[in-house]
């Protein structure tokens, strides 16, 4: 049996040390992934109910800012309540009372990691981490000595994942 390369045993060892060592940010990578995949329902979602007092008279347009809900959109307006789906709002006294469904707190801590912005800290972690990623597939190559059977059948693997992304991807 011929003896891998240096390049090759480097490869090696870097793919199964770094492959440790992410073994955390994986898990939480893919299970965010999953969760994230289901964000548009209640999936997984407690409902938390909120009452605040707002200042009164404040206009439809300029009631979702004040409650900080982007979408909130006003139904209807019936003696100066107005309903909304997520709950009403007194425009007489400025009393709100609403409804939000949200993650549990640790779901949403990593729902918040798997999607960082580059106005945060942490996409500096998402950056490495793609690149690791990155990595990993580049040196899945090295695995295996290149005149193997198990190489050869990695390589038609590795074609049919290619098919199925560009299918997924175009389709």
């Amino acid at each position: 049996m011929a003896k891998p390369s240096s390049t090759s045993m480097t490869m090696r060892v870097i793919h199964r040390y770094l492959g440790f060592f992410l073994v955390g940010i994986m898990a939480v990578y893919s299970m965010s992934g999953i969760v994230l995949i289901f964000r548009d329902t209640d999936f997984l979602k407690l409902e938390h109910h909120f009452d605040k007092q707002l200042e009164a008279n404040i206009s439809p347009e300029n009631l979702g800012q004040a409650l900080d809900l982007r979408k909130l959109k006003v139904d209807k307006t019936e003696g100066g309540i107005y309903y909304f789906k997520e709950g009403t709002y007194n425009s007489a006294t400025g009393a709100a009372s609403y409804s939000l469904k949200e993650l549990p707190t640790i779901l949403k801590k990593m729902t918040h990691l798997h999607k960082a912005k580059s106005s945060e800290p942490l996409f500096f972690l998402n950056i490495f981490f793609g690149l690791s990623l990155l990595f990993f597939v580049i040196s899945s190559f090295w695995m295996f000595m290149p005149k193997t059977e198990v190489f050869r059948k990695g390589l038609y693997f590795t074609l049919g994942g290619i098919v199925l992304t560009l299918i997924l991807l175009f389709v």
